[in-house]
């Protein structure tokens, strides 16, 4: 009986498993073009399930009193989307004077200057029990 409880208390990572060994006995269904079509599910229904269901879960008292914090929800929109990738920039600048590869800087300058993946981040915040 613990064996079963223990599978159901940890079922996404159970899930994660047998996603990963599907992948690796039958990887042409997960292909561009393929029976999946991830092409379109991933890029655009994942996501919007992920946002969607997040919206869900909130609470109207939670998010009218997160709307009253404009200059906090700019601060974050200014360090994430400016800041940061001013900061890469001038990072990169030093290293352009040292030999590494030059499609590495811009590899680096183009990951500085995207922003944080937020679904994960509302997902792993919701399973540790933060305040999303």
């Amino acid at each position: 009986m613990r064996l079963l409880e223990r599978l159901r208390k940890e079922w996404f990572m159970v899930g994660i498993v047998l996603a990963i060994a599907g992948a690796k006995l039958e990887p042409s269904i997960g292909v561009n073009g393929g029976p999946l079509k991830p092409e379109i599910t991933v890029s655009y229904i994942a996501v919007a399930t992920i946002f969607f269901n997040s919206g869900l879960s909130l609470k109207t008292e939670e998010l009218t009193s997160a709307l009253v914090h404009i200059r906090l929800h700019l601060f974050i929109q200014i360090f994430t989307l400016a800041f940061f990738p001013a900061a890469i920039w001038l990072f990169l600048q030093l290293l352009s004077i040292t030999p590494i590869n030059e499609w590495l800087l811009k590899g680096l300058q183009t990951v500085g200057c995207m922003p944080p993946p937020v679904s994960s981040a509302v997902i792993l915040t919701k399973a540790v029990g933060g305040n999303e």
